[in-house]
């Protein structure tokens, strides 16, 4: 039988009800025909409640056994699920992750897929199994130990699931029925999209679009995994939701398919650094052996030997930023005047694969802008892709005013 794979967020089993409610849609497939395999998160506030335990009692913690707790969340949500299948008369039983196994390496908390064998429930559907409930966001590492993917995992173990098991669609059920052309709680005038391309979807979500983890979209790009987007909340249907699909299978889009934005962002300037050959490297290298997240990077004309350098990162970057900088100066390996933090900036972002194709996108952007007295601090851009830095106080507007601009309160 054909494999479909489902998955559940955490506001979509919150609570016994919409546990109920979500395995309903799963019995609705599988009297289509398919064999399905279901990812689950933890319960909606569980994994927080679990993090906040590990954090009280062991600040320092060992990261194996943080994994062996914040992953519980996620087995009591597929033993439930599970249960209220088979009390529909469905065969189905839960599965963790060390029981498929899902293989991963051993960067506990942060873990990498590398392998999910089909064998163990591809011969359980055999024997007559037709839901196989897996616990999202958990793996086994090489030493044997629980490990976990990282926040918003659980979409990640889907579109993998769905790529191991050569699944016909991934269909991710959350609190949103779709993707949008931005956040409706910006733009009332926001619309949902019926398809979007991998690339896109990609790059809204690395930008802060919240709907889907960003490793999970990289995924589906690689193997070509049709996912589709849609709300637990609304009645089921097949045109529901968004589709996030290859490229050629749009037949048209606009130019600008959304506009995104991220509110933490900051912008740090160096000020007076020498300007010489390898001093990118001087200054960016420290950052990465930090872990801070560097994103817009702009430098200015050199002025008798010296320059400024201007990074974005995230807000709650900046002090890891300002030590491991601080750091390099000390050691010697970079020399600046100053290293200014502003903290009161956020991006707003235009993505859309039509600009390949079509001149002058960033010019109306840009003109937008400037005609709603929005100053534009640094700009990054991409082939499908133009990001700006501006004064937090404005960025509702600016995300409205490109939304008009750019026509996406109408369909193609």
């Amino acid at each position: 039988m054909p494999v479909l794979v489902m998955k559940f967020g955490g506001t979509s089993v919150a609570n016994t009800d919409r546990i109920r409610r979500a395995a309903k849609r799963v019995g609705v497939e599988v009297a289509k025909g398919y064999d399905v395999i279901v990812i689950v998160s933890a319960m909606a506030g569980k994994t927080n409640e679990l993090v906040g335990w590990v954090g009280e009692i062991s600040p320092l913690h060992d990261a194996r056994e943080y994994d062996a707790v914040v992953s519980s969340g996620e087995n009591v949500t597929a033993g439930l699920m599970a249960l209220v299948l088979q009390e529909m008369d469905i065969p189905a039983r839960s599965w963790q992750g060390w029981q498929v196994p899902l293989r991963t390496n051993s960067a506990h908390s942060a873990a990498r897929i590398e392998e999910i064998p089909t064998d163990n429930i591809t011969a359980k559907f055999a024997e007559g199994m037709r839901v196989a409930v897996v616990a999202g966001f958990q793996g086994i590492s090489p030493e044997g130990r629980i490990t976990t993917l990282g926040r918003g995992g659980s979409d990640t173990t889907a579109v993998a699931f769905a790529a191991a098991f050569d699944a016909e669609r991934c269909d991710i059920y959350t609190d949103v029925d779709g993707v949008y052309t931005t956040d409706p709680r910006i733009s009332d005038k926001a619309r949902k999209l019926d398809r979007i391309a991998f690339e896109e979807m990609l790059e809204l979500a690395s930008l802060g679009a919240k709907v889907l983890q960003t490793r999970s979209v990289e995924l589906a790009m690689r193997y070509n995994v049709k996912l589709r987007v849609l709300s637990s909340f609304e009645e089921p249907s097949d045109e529901a939701g968004t589709l996030v699909c290859a490229e050629e299978e749009i037949m048209e889009s606009n130019v600008v398919s959304g506009i995104a934005y991220s509110r933490e962002e900051a912008k740090m300037t160096l000020v007076s650094v020498a300007d010489r050959p390898g001093i990118a490297a001087a200054i960016f290298g420290p950052l990465a052996e930090a872990g801070v997240n560097v994103d817009m990077i702009i430098q200015n004309i050199a002025e008798e030997g010296r320059t400024d350098m201007t990074f974005s990162c995230p807000t709650d970057q900046v002090k890891r930023a300002e030590k491991a900088l601080s750091e390099a100066k000390a050691a010697g390996h970079i020399n600046y005047h100053d290293l200014i933090a502003d903290t009161e900036v956020a991006k707003v972002s235009a993505v859309g694969i039509g600009m390949r194709s079509q001149s002058g996108v960033a010019a109306k952007m840009f003109k937008t802008l400037s005609d709603e007295g929005i100053n534009i601090k640094v700009i990054a851009t991409s082939e499908i892709k133009i990001s700006v830095l501006i004064d937090r106080k404005y960025m509702e507007l600016a995300v409205q005013a490109l939304h008009d601009a750019f026509g996406l309160d109408k369909a193609a």
